[in-house]
């Protein structure tokens, strides 16, 4: 069997590509949408790619499974639940998939979504025990899927969690120690709020370290696996949305046009947002007035997608050469309305000398002592609420978890200064430059984030 783990960092996201050397037969699933690794993948082993199959309606990416449908002729496969707008072949639970001697098994999961399905792998058809599940966002290393996100419209949280528990602890851990567990997501994902690092594991290793699995009725695992979740994205109920609905195919060699300097303001003048995925002291060093900063090494897209709207035109500037990188990870959250890039960032800046802007920085210690003097700014903590626990937080700081800023700026004071801090500096750029981007003037963020607050302490 040709089993194999795509995994992509920025998005903690994993699909697999399992094929069947004796009928050249393969399937994809929980793709993204940029699919040319899958498609390389089954090429160079000979495989045709017969279907692809998605666990459930991803809210944190969009799927790929229109784009391989067109590229391969793949039929589409969901969960029996699932309505589209596109052909799919629902999957019923006990479904067998032949590929030849590898064998797929539909396990229904409900309860991160109701259509959530399971697939068991079995390297031969008279194999008794499976080879591995994979789990989609029902089962995690060391969490279970959230059951509270907005992508499962007119059902509530306790209802997803109690298909959730029956998914798990009376379907998954039902299976036998051995059977290898494949999750779709990995640390940093925000459909759980504690997942490991590690990306596969097994159901007996999970029967022993993973919280959500221990023996507990259910009411005690609805608590558990529902308290303490991060805000999700913004972006996560539109590609939850969009992930059912025909769309656009992505095409990755249809990239944004460069821009010279008037065509770029004057998109800029009708209206597009300037998204500068520069890092953030590149930013602060200069920019132009009222750019969002989501600096593009680290988790881009989402935090992109937390402080922008699907709804955007968007003109990137960019660290050299990374345009077309940055429209295909844009891309993967449904976020297509990119009108152009800076060719030339520099030229930009010179020839709108008026429109460059430097970001206002703090250090701790400086920090310290504005706190204390007759006119002490707001400080904005946009940590997510597991890095308050125990106390570690600024005095009197105003919190608001970056996903939810950009729908809670009414809560953040229109005068004053304002002090923006996160944990190490990165999201705090992102934070002060949307404030910014409102119109506010005297915003500033915190060198080093809070972990330079306690160290100066």
């Amino acid at each position: 069997m040709h089993f194999a783990q795509h995994y992509l960092d920025c998005l903690s996201q994993a699909a697999y590509v399992i094929g069947d050397p004796t009928s050249g037969k393969a399937v994809v699933i929980d793709p993204r949408r940029d699919v040319d690794e899958y498609v390389a993948d089954a090429e160079a082993h000979g495989f045709t790619v017969e279907a692809v199959i998605n666990t459930h309606f991803h809210a944190d990416f969009l799927a790929g499974h229109l784009e391989l449908a067109q590229r391969t002729g793949a039929w589409i496969g969901y969960g029996r639940r699932a309505v589209t707008e596109y052909p799919i072949r629902p999957l019923a639970d006990g479904e067998r998939i032949s590929l030849g001697e590898v064998t797929l098994q539909i396990l229904e999961t409900p309860g991160h979504t109701p259509e959530s399905i399971s697939i068991l792998v079995f390297e031969k058809s008279t194999d008794t025990v499976p080879y591995g599940v994979l789990t989609g966002d029902a089962l995690f290393i060391g969490d279970v899927g959230r059951p509270d996100l907005l992508a499962s419209a007119g059902v509530t949280a306790e209802e997803l969690g109690a298909m959730l528990y029956d998914s798990v602890h009376n379907k998954l851990l039902a299976l036998p120690d051995e059977v290898r567990v494949f999750p779709a997501h990995g640390a940093g994902s925000s459909c759980g709020k504690n997942l490991s690092t590690e990306l596969q594991s097994t159901i007996g290793a999970q029967r022993l370290t993973n919280y959500a699995c221990r023996p507990m009725d259910q009411d005690t695992f609805v608590r558990l696996v529902t308290a303490g979740q991060s805000a999700a994205p913004g972006y996560f109920s539109y590609d939850a949305d969009l992930n059912r609905r025909n769309r656009d195919l992505f095409q990755a060699r249809e990239s944004a046009p460069a821009l010279d300097a008037a065509g770029f303001a004057r998109l800029r003048d009708a209206g597009a947002v300037v998204l500068d995925t520069r890092d953030q002291f590149a930013f602060a060093d200069g920019h132009l007035a009222g750019a969002v900063n989501v600096p593009l090494d680290g988790r881009f897209a989402e935090q992109a997608g937390s402080v922008l709207t699907p709804k955007d035109d968007i003109l990137l500037v960019t660290p050299e050469g990374r345009a077309e990188e940055t429209v295909t990870r844009l891309a993967r959250i449904g976020f297509d309305r990119v009108r152009g890039y800076a060719a030339d960032p520099e030229g930009l800046f010179l020839a709108h000398p008026e429109q460059t802007r430097r970001a206002g920085r703090l250090t701790a210690d400086a920090l310290r002592e504005e706190l204390v003097s007759a006119r002490p700014p707001v400080v904005l903590d946009v940590r997510n609420c597991g890095e308050r626990e125990d106390g570690r937080s600024i005095e009197g700081a105003l919190h608001i978890p970056l996903a939810e800023l950009a729908g809670r700026l009414d809560e953040v004071p229109a005068e004053g200064r304002l002090v923006v801090h996160c944990a190490g500096g990165h999201r705090s750029s992102i934070a002060a430059s949307l404030i910014r981007h409102g119109g506010r003037a005297e915003v500033y963020d915190l060198l080093g984030g809070y972990a330079a607050w306690e160290t100066a302490a």
